[in-house]
């Protein structure tokens, strides 16, 4: 693992807008401003894509069903998701950033990474252009974004959930590596439950923890993820922000806190790596054709099911339709179900998809 002196200071800027579907729907209707919003559905099955500042009060947050969200807030408004206007107000943002790099990798509609190193405006300071960018696109489209500014991606997406929302931060060389040791791990950018509890088990709390493990341990543990672990336990992180990214797959999966036995709890947990994955095809302007389904049994074993259609999935329904199709033949299970995964592939830039895309019959 390279130390930071063998690596150029770069200035990193994750501009995150802060809850973007539930702010556009307050935005386009003054009468859900100031009260709790979810953008979903409040049916049985349902999810919430977002929550507003109003709903997190009370706790209610992205990927919880939606029973459970209007149980902790009965006077929960639900409103339908309107992607076609989310994508409109993230392109608006999108030039925004244009403006000052062309080293924009998108993450999903509502965040990006931004490399303003050598910036199309010649500003010094990064802090000055995150502050400009977040105050151009208030201007634009009347929503508020939060920003972190570092060295490098994990550091800029840790300082980016700072001083939310409506703020920014900033971690220096000088402060990451002390940073990082003092925060816990599972509030670590790309370590999910399971991760931090397999840490949890080894000894590992904190940064400081993570930093006093061997890289070949960390390997043994984690694979691929070791040497990345131990360079983010010293503040390092070589990845580039990479524009223009056409990935082989992109996938999310989640492990799930009891072992799940029925279709309902399963296919509402996976609706929220539905719009993960979704999200970063919209952002990218990626199709898809082929999705896949993962599930992993209480025993580890593990399955999986596919689907390849004739052209990429044209909406977001349509991947759920046939998400639901690949689900529901396992059900009833032999064994509880530990950890459910959705990933798309034989991915394409949409400009490439020059037919008209009509509902694809399933």
């Amino acid at each position: 693992m390279n130390d930071m002196s063998s690596t150029p200071v770069r200035k990193i800027i994750h501009v995150d807008m802060d809850a973007f579907y539930a702010s556009v729907e307050q935005r386009d209707n003054p009468e859900l401003r100031g009260k709790p919003v979810a953008v979903g559905y409040a049916a049985v099955r349902g999810v919430v894509a977002a929550a507003s500042y109003e709903a997190r009060i009370y706790g209610v947050h992205s990927a919880m069903p939606s029973v459970t969200a209007r149980r902790k807030c009965p006077e929960l408004i639900f409103v339908p998701p309107r992607f076609e206007v989310y994508r409109s107000v993230s392109q608006q943002i999108r030039e925004i950033f244009a403006e000052y790099t062309s080293l924009i990798e998108p993450l999903s509609l509502d965040e990006a990474y931004l490399d303003v190193t050598d910036n199309l405006k010649g500003m010094e300071i990064a802090t000055e252009i995150a502050s400009e960018i977040r105050s151009k696109i208030k201007q634009l489209t009347g929503l508020n974004a939060s920003a972190g500014i570092s060295y490098n991606k994990f550091l800029a997406k840790m300082a980016s959930d700072l001083n939310k929302p409506n703020g920014q931060a900033v971690i220096t060389p000088k402060n990451g590596p002390a940073f990082v040791e003092q925060l816990p791990v599972k509030k670590f950018h790309g370590v999910g439950p399971a991760t931090a509890e397999k840490m949890h088990r080894l000894g590992i709390e904190t940064g400081a923890d993570l930093k006093q493990q061997s890289i070949e341990l960390l390997t043994g543990h984690f694979g691929k993820s070791g040497p990345y672990f131990y360079g983010i336990a010293r503040g390092i992180d070589n990845r580039q922000v990479k524009p223009d990214r056409v990935r082989k797959s992109i996938g999310a999966e989640d492990t799930f806190s009891q072992d799940i036995h029925s279709y309902e709890p399963a296919r509402e947990g996976l609706q929220s790596l539905i719009e993960k994955v979704w999200g970063y095809c919209e952002a990218n302007e990626i199709g898809a054709k082929t999705v896949t389904l993962k599930v992993k049994y209480a025993d580890f074993t593990q399955i999986t099911r596919s689907k390849t259609v004739p052209a990429a999935l044209p909406g977001i329904a349509d991947l759920e339709e046939v998400v639901s199709l690949l689900l529901a033949p396992i059900f009833p299970p032999k064994k509880g179900i530990r950890l459910l995964g959705v990933s798309l592939s034989s991915l394409e830039r949409r400009a490439a998809l020059t037919q008209p895309q009509l509902r694809l019959a399933l």
